[in-house]
């Protein structure tokens, strides 16, 4: 049979083993949505500089419609048409940008199984 000092041992050895456990998991979610953000960022940069792009172009064509305004009138529908499409792919670029920049927030995962777990240990001292 154990002793009352053996029962202490034993149970300060099962709650270190449970911090480390716990500390474990939080650092793997930690990782994890660290991933999730990085590929979140690289989405939005490259939707943001596709938008840039084709943007810069329905710039162009609308720069290169205003010059050819006093040319025959064939080119000029042409042209606009051209224009038109190009500043509502820049703006469809662009609003999908927007709505990956609003998606998530950072670690939000990692915080809020932080603050369960410090619930948890006790009432807080605010």
């Amino acid at each position: 049979m154990a002793g009352p000092a053996e029962n202490v041992i034993s149970a300060a050895r099962r709650l270190i083993a449970n911090l480390i456990s716990t500390g474990e998991t939080r650092l793997r979610l930690a990782v994890v949505e660290w991933e999730a953000e990085r590929d979140r960022m690289l989405t939005l940069l490259l939707l943001a500089g596709a938008g840039l792009i084709v943007l810069s172009f329905a710039i162009g064509m609308l720069l290169l419609l205003v010059v050819v305004v006093y040319w025959e009138d064939n080119r000029l529908q042409a042209i606009g048409i051209c224009s038109a499409v190009l500043f509502v792919i820049a703006g469809g670029l662009i609003l999908a940008a927007k709505r990956v920049a609003k998606q998530r927030k950072l670690m939000a995962a990692t915080l809020h199984h932080l603050e369960r777990d410090r619930q948890a240990l006790g009432p807080s001292h605010d």
